[in-house]
């Protein structure tokens, strides 16, 4: 969603300003913005990419050491200059960016407008700043005060930055339920969304508690709550280095992200996956393993690519765990009228941390007595704090919105989630454990292999780049590879696809089968096997086009299909954190040949942090 940069202290802020939003280009937006001093409060701000925002700004000579800048990812007006932020107060002594969305914004401008406030945009932001300058000019209070008093009467999501022309060296940040962090440096501060456009400048951050509120003045960070009481200020170390997040020598972010799998998963493993002492040991969820292993099901909540590793993990826990587990849509648990009982577990799974229908999932699920284990990506997010106990999967900044190495993370957590608890609880047997976590083990280097035969992927996108519509079809634990297949076509290279179960083509996606139609198998060795044969066969007889995701050496399905990318043999359990790797290659490959832009697709957010 929306980007949040802020500087003060003594570099220019201009530079710091344009680099960081650069950086959370990757988020998703369709304006962006600046505020600083000079010496008054200026604004530029531009509909379009960070570029024309930067040649704006360039062509007028700005000196300031304090500012913040925005990426705005539209949510209340459509996306136009005057709707990007930063948004000024009535008087336009006040500027603000935000991140979030005030849910009561058209009650108070009702209100605000009968006192003869004018706005010039369709945002709720706008609303909120002109709300704060309101309680200050009526309670004559500082503006500290002011934000303080406005946030007790908000409701919805928030993540604030607030500048005053009147107080040219005063920063004032505060979040609710949308990620803010303070970068400290020496003898200055950073306020961001993330740590992506101020880990070249300092890896001393706090992150920001739901209702605290940041005062940065004469150099001096102080945290309050609503109240107003003073809280400790607690430095943390960031754990990424600005390596992970530039390009290098791939042309994408994403193919980076795709080509890094091999470590990424290594990574996973690494300290927890111990083959030596053929154990899996996760710290993360130690304390929590008794009611893990004794639970009487398991509920998995997620959104997106994060569901279909839910998915997965649905066969998995369920077969060597032998607990019933169910996977529920985040954005539709909270609406339901789910059923918690005594002794459920949820696990909630996210790359960010922050996907704001997961946390409203995981809070209604607390509510209801469930124990909350989180798998995460960003170390310090929102979910983990939420979250009873969990586990992250440490494979290091996404930029690339489409999820790809954090995927298949994912995966590999939830395997050893899955091992340790069937070990704790006596439900796989030593010899099966055994080749199980030796299997895993394989598991980066046969990545490695795959992505050595990645042109076969590219020459595929080359015959497929005009195609309509696609199917993706699998069975069993390749299911849910098959939607994540079919989404990464549809994210990255805007043709419609759609993922089934292969026995359902049937049922009625049979009916859209011909010559034009190009159907996606993972058609790997396992006890369905000979069930997805028949079913290539039946496209086959419709003249349909059959691309086959198949074991290595297999002739049979290489003789029906038109066209195969292979994989190595592996344990059939394990055969998802393969299967996907040459579905996300014709991805990115399909979208580089149609002129997409792979690492920013259209709409797309990378953290969906409003519901």
């Amino acid at each position: 969603m929306c980007g949040i940069i802020a500087y003060v202290g003594r570099q220019q802020a201009l530079p710091i300003l344009l680099n960081g939003l650069k950086r959370l280009e990757y988020r998703g937006y369709d304006s962006a913005g600046i505020a600083v001093m000079n010496p008054d409060l200026t604004i530029f701000k531009k509909k379009g990419k960070v570029i024309n925002l930067e040649e704006h700004a360039n062509a007028n000579s700005i000196d300031s050491t304090i500012g913040m800048g925005h990426t705005r990812w539209a949510t209340h007006g459509e996306p136009c200059d005057r709707n990007s932020h930063p948004h000024l107060s009535d008087n336009k002594k006040l500027a603000i960016i935000h991140n979030g969305i005030i849910e009561n914004y058209a009650t108070l401008k009702k209100e605000l407008q009968s006192k003869g406030h004018i706005f010039d945009s369709d945002t709720d932001s706008e609303v909120l700043i002109h709300f704060i300058e309101d309680i200050q000019e009526n309670l004559r209070c500082s503006l500290e005060d002011a934000v303080r008093i406005a946030l007790t009467r908000v409701t919805g999501a928030y993540a604030i930055v607030v500048m005053s022309q009147d107080d040219p060296d005063l920063l004032i940040a505060a979040r609710k339920s949308s990620p803010l962090i303070v970068g400290i440096g020496k003898n200055e501060f950073f306020l961001a969304s993330d740590a992506t456009p101020i880990i070249e400048y300092t890896n001393q951050v706090v992150y920001l508690k739901d209702f605290e509120v940041a005062i940065i003045k004469n150099g001096k960070l102080t945290l309050t709550d609503l109240e107003n009481n003073i809280h400790d200020t607690y430095i943390k170390e960031l754990d990424i280095e600005l390596a992970a997040i530039e390009k290098g020598n791939f042309e994408h972010y994403m193919l980076k992200e795709i080509f890094e799998q091999p470590s990424t998963i290594f990574d996973c493993m690494r300290g927890r996956l111990l083959l030596e002492d053929k154990k899996v040991y996760l710290g993360g969820i130690r304390e929590y393993i008794d009611q893990l292993s004794n639970a009487k099901r398991i509920v998995i909540i997620a959104c997106g690519t994060s569901l279909h590793a839910g998915m997965v993990a649905r066969y998995l826990f369920e077969e060597i765990c032998r607990v019933p587990v169910e996977v529920e849509y985040a954005s539709e648990f909270r609406y339901g009228n789910p059923v918690i009982r005594d002794g459920d577990v949820v696990i909630a799974i996210s790359q960010s941390g922050e996907t704001a229908d997961t946390l409203v999932a995981i809070e209604k699920a607390k509510e209801m007595g469930a124990i909350i284990l989180g798998v995460c990506n960003v170390v310090g997010s929102s979910i983990p704090r939420a979250s009873h106990a969990g586990v992250y999967t440490h494979a290091g900044a996404e930029i690339g919105v489409a999820s790809t190495k954090a995927f298949t993370a994912q995966l590999t957590v939830l395997y050893l989630i899955a091992l340790q608890v069937a070990k704790e609880k006596g439900t796989i047997d030593n010899e099966r454990f055994k080749k199980l976590i030796t299997e895993l083990d394989l598991i980066p280097e046969k990545v490695q292999q795959i992505l050595e035969n990645s042109y076969i992927a590219q020459s595929l996108a080359s015959l497929y780049m005009d195609a309509k519509s696609m199917i993706y079809l699998g069975r069993g634990y390749n299911f849910p590879i098959a939607l994540e297949g079919a989404l990464k076509i549809k994210e990255i290279s805007y043709i419609h696809a759609e993922g089934y179960p292969a026995a359902e083509m049937k049922h009625g996606p049979i009916a859209l089968i011909d010559e034009e139609m190009p159907v996606v198998f993972i058609a790997t060795k396992d006890h369905t096997y000979e069930k997805i044969v028949s079913n290539i066969q039946e496209v086959k007889a419709r003249k349909g086009k059959v691309i086959a995701v198949v074991n290595e050496g297999d002739d049979v399905v290489k003789h029906l299909a038109d066209h195969v990318m292979e994989i190595p043999e592996t344990d059939p359990l394990l055969t998802p954190l393969l299967a996907v790797i040459p579905l996300q290659l014709f991805a990115y490959y399909t979208g580089v040949l149609k002129g997409c832009n792979v690492d920013q697709p259209r709409n797309l957010a990378k953290s969906v942090t409003v519901e």
